[in-house]
């Protein structure tokens, strides 16, 4: 990683199969479009989530037992919705989605999904090796409806057998909820745990999610 430049950017192009998806996330990276090529990253400092610190505010609680959550529920809507044109600063091509579907139907990219009655309003998608859980991005078109998606996500992690959630970059919105940085090198010796435990039962058994109280 030492070639990473002030952004985090390590190199780009190769390509976006699951072998290579895969061997970069277990490396500390992942892929973003840079112009007509893909760009490698791997942030220093590095945004985490400990599953430990994450903050709910009494809204959010309130909002936890509004939403009925479920898991690869609608996996291609989720990652459709996160990757909508209109949204600003929006990075999700249709490369991205063609390569995030691919390891979903293998088994290694899941979501989380909200729903005010029999409509999806929020989720969230990312990448799981072991107990690691890599998030790639979320949306809502409701109130809290991507944040509830983060607690559902976090309460299973924590007790299904889940160690690291990385969130990327930490954002003023991300760090409201218990995000921090760590530097490269810890977070590098956080994954080589993680993704060397066994997968968390979240995404291998039906799960039912409590409203937080």
């Amino acid at each position: 990683m030492h070639t990473a430049d002030e952004n985090g950017l390590v190199g780009t192009g190769a390509d976006l199969e699951p072998g290579t998806l895969l061997a970069a996330y277990r490396s500390g990276l992942f892929p973003m479009p840079l112009g007509n090529t893909v760009g490698w990253w791997s942030p220093d400092p590095r945004g985490i989530l400990p599953l430990s610190q994450l903050r709910v505010s009494r809204s959010l609680r309130r909002s936890c037992r509004r939403y009925r959550v479920t898991v690869n529920a609608a996996f291609p809507e989720v990652i459709e919705a996160c990757g909508d044109p209109v949204r600003s600063n929006g990075w999700i091509n249709a490369d991205i989605r063609r390569a995030y579907l691919r390891l979903h139907e293998m088994g290694w990219a899941h979501s989380i999904e909200t729903w005010d009655g029999d409509t999806l309003v929020g989720g969230l998608y990312g990448v799981a090796i072991g107990a690691f859980f890599a998030g790639e991005s979320m949306f809502h078109r409701a109130t809290d409806a991507s944040k509830v998606a983060l607690v559902a996500l976090v309460d299973a992690l924590k007790s299904t057998g889940g160690a690291l959630l990385d969130v990327q970059w930490k954002t003023d919105h991300l760090a409201s909820l218990g995000a921090q940085e760590v530097a490269r090198e810890t977070y590098l010796e956080y994954l080589a745990r993680a993704v060397n435990l066994p997968l968390a039962e979240i995404w291998t058994r039906p799960m039912s999610f409590r409203p937080v109280t």
